[in-house]
This record gives C-alpha cells, structure tokens and sequence, in this order.
C-alpha cells in the first residue's frame, strides 16, 4: 500500500511539473513545433529531418520533455542499454540457520565451583576473552572459561556457585556467515549441484543475498519427502538472522545475450512494446523487438542498440502522461 501510495504522489507530482515545462494545455508532440510553418500536419508521426536519426527511430508518440530535478522527483531512473546475462533460476524455499562449522561449545576443562560469570547470552565475544571463572576440585585453582572464537554467546548454562559438571556451559557462534538451508523436491535433485549460485531474498525486510550451494544432503525427509540443500550467505552485516524464513532462486543455466534492458522498462502503446529513450528533445517512446527473458531483464532483437540510455524506472509514468497529452489534444 505504501509503494502504490508513493508511486501516485510521484505521477500527480510529474504531471504538475509537466505542465509547468511546457506551458501549454496541448499535450501533443514537442517535436511538431520543429516542423517548417505551413507544414501539413496528418496525425501521424513522420521521420525527423535531422541527419544521422536511425531509420528504426520510428516513435508513437510525442516527446516529453522533463528537467533533472523533475525526473527526479517521479523517480524515473535512466540506464544504458547493453549486454546481459539472462539466468533461468528454480525458486525455492529455506530458512536461515547458524554456520554449524562456526559454532563452539565451551565446557569446562577441570570440575569445579563456578566463581564468576562474565558473559551473558546475547553478548558479544572475542575470540581469547574470559566468559567465566572456575575453581577446580582438586587444585584449588582459579582458571578462567574462554571464548575459543569471536562472535556471540548463544547460550548460557553457568551462574555462580554452580558445581560445573561435565556440561556445556557456553555456546559461542560466529554469524559473520550462515547458512540458508533450503528443501529440495526429488524432481529437482538432478538440477542443483553444489557451487551454483543463488539469490536469496527477505520478504519482510526485503533484503537481498547473494550466496553459493555448499552442499546438497544425500539423504531425504521422510517426514516431507524433500531433501535439504545448504547455501552458504555472507552475514558481516547481520541482516539474516537465524530462525527466519527467506525464499532461495538458484541459478541453474545462464545465456549472455548483446542488448537487454530491465523488464520494468517495457511499456505497451497502441499494442506495441516500447521503452522510453532519453534523447535531446526528451523522453521518447520507441517500438522495441523483445527476445528471451527472466525475472529481471529483458533481451531486445530489434529497436534498441547497445549504449542508447533508456528509461529503466518508473517508465510507466511517461506512458500515462503521453496518454493524459493525447486526450487532451483529441478534446
């Protein structure tokens, strides 16, 4: 609701500043100003007169003309056109755990009779620093408990005075990496080998990961019928926490293709696919070829060469105000 909300703010803003820049209730295309007067004028879109226009620079509608600081208040991002690689990727579902290899329990090394604690669950450790101290049964001696390596205590079975046992007192584990482990149906067992690469992504904090399959379990769930495929994800930020679920697209194949634009650039006018290129005169709609696609790039056969910038964000604003301009200039 609230990107729905913001993108309308943004189209009645543009609209406004629109207006304001070109001074005039009359929508129609920038471009026809430029013709010579006298100029019969039929309706449709001829070729520009300036030498050098490409012959597939055939438009389909007007040009609009926007300053920096009002594109930028529509946020409408530009981009340049160019070589990509498309991915075909298997969407799957995991939850994030600690990196097992990354985790330590402390016991003690004598028995004895806890003096002091110093750690709590929660806390942050270095690696080397005293957790607790410990007087031993049968030296007498004090020793000190200490965190074998840096990271977090994530849990705490030791308060003073306590006879130590043989039990594990401390749980120490570095979260600077971990582990996405995803459930894997029989069918898809053959496609997912360990070093391909893989998206994760948060749905509640919309956080996105790029991280690596480690490994895949030869063994199933009988209680689920899927295996588990483990991905391995750099946490330095501690954005990932264990225990919540993320989704998971593993990148099965890939195909390099010479031009491609973000799919979010392609808009249809008059039943034709176009994208917005950004030109001197201003934003042009230009009839596109579109190829092969995934979910976030589009290849282009024809239309569009490599280095042309294009509107990539927020295209869709220009395709309503080039709509509002033409049914003003029918009434």
């Amino acid at each position: 609701m609230k990107t729905t909300t913001a993108l309308t703010t943004r189209f009645i803003l543009v609209v406004a500043l629109v207006g304001l820049a070109t001074g005039c209730g009359d929508a129609g295309p920038p471009a026809a100003a430029d013709h010579e007067e006298g100029q019969e004028q039929d309706g449709e879109h001829g070729h520009d007169d300036h030498e050098g226009e490409d012959d597939h620079d055939e438009e389909t509608g007007g040009a609009i003309r926007l300053t920096p600081a009002q594109a930028d208040a529509a946020g409408i991002s530009v981009a340049a056109a160019g070589p990509a690689t498309l991915r075909e990727r298997l969407p799957l579902y995991g939850v994030v755990a600690p990196n097992a290899e990354r985790v330590r329990d402390v016991t003690p090394r004598f028995p004895g009779v806890i003096r002091s604690v110093v750690k709590r669950a929660g806390d942050t450790v270095r690696e080397g620093e005293t957790l607790a101290t410990v007087e031993s049964n049968e030296s007498l001696q004090t020793y000190a408990l200490v965190a074998p390596l840096t990271g977090v205590v994530t849990a705490r079975n030791a308060n003073p005075g306590e006879q130590t046992g043989d039990r594990v007192l401390f749980t120490v584990a570095d979260l600077r990496t971990v582990w996405v482990e995803v459930a894997l149906f029989p069918r898809d067992r053959t496609r997912v080998k360990a070093g391909q690469p893989v998206r994760v992504r948060s749905a509640d904090t919309g956080q996105v990961a790029d991280g690596q399959v480690t490994y895949v379990s030869p063994f199933g769930s009988a209680a689920n019928q899927t295996l588990t495929a483990r991905v391995l994800v750099d946490n330095a930020a501690g954005h990932w926490v264990p225990g919540l679920y993320v989704t998971a697209d593993v990148t099965l194949a890939e195909s390099p293709v010479p031009v491609a634009v973000r799919s979010s650039a392609l808009q249809t006018l008059d039943r034709r696919t176009v994208v917005f290129v950004a030109g001197p005169d201003g934003f042009l709609p230009r009839p596109v070829t579109t190829g092969r696609n995934d979910d976030e790039v589009t290849e282009i056969v024809a239309g569009l060469d490599a280095g042309e910038r294009y509107v990539a964000g927020n295209s869709f604003i220009l395709k309503a105000e080039l709509g509002k301009g033409e049914a003003e200039h029918e009434h």
